[in-house]
Order: structure tokens, then sequence, then C-alpha cells
């Protein structure tokens, strides 16, 4: 069920996006449409990982009770001694 939406936006801004809407044959509203579909979707807000990042996981095997903090206290002691 479409619905309206009234937007306030920068005209440049406004020009830049019709542009681009014609450029590849879709409306403003689809355009805008699917980037708010894109944004919501099944992310749970969740940021995206880089394959970078998800090469580097499970990299360093920690104890099972290695407690985070305490290292960052322990750190912070002998670096500002």
């Amino acid at each position: 069920m479409d619905k309206k939406l009234t937007l306030s936006l920068d005209g440049t801004v406004i020009e830049s996006a019709k542009t681009y809407a014609k450029l590849h044959n879709t409306s403003l509203s689809k355009l805008i449409e699917s980037y708010l579909a894109s944004l919501t979707k099944n992310k749970k807000n969740k940021p995206d990982i880089t394959p970078l990042v998800a090469s580097l996981s499970g990299v360093i095997e920690l104890e099972e009770n290695f407690d985070v903090k305490d290292a960052y206290a322990e750190y912070l002691i002998e670096k500002y001694k």
C-alpha cells in the first residue's frame, strides 16, 4: 500500500537526484524507496563487516575466563607508570 511522504531537502540535492533517477529510468519516489529499503532490510542495525575483518575473525584465541576490562586496566597501568 503506497502512502505519501513529504520531505524537505536542499534544492540542488533534489535536482541531482531527479537527474540520476532519469538517467536510470526510474522515478524519484522509487529511488528513495529502494534506498530506504536497502538501509532497513534485515540488517537489524548491524554494521557491515568488511572481507578483511571477516578474514581476521578467529585469528586470536583467548582463555575462556579472559576479562577484557581487566586486561585493558593492566595495560593502562603499565603504560602510565
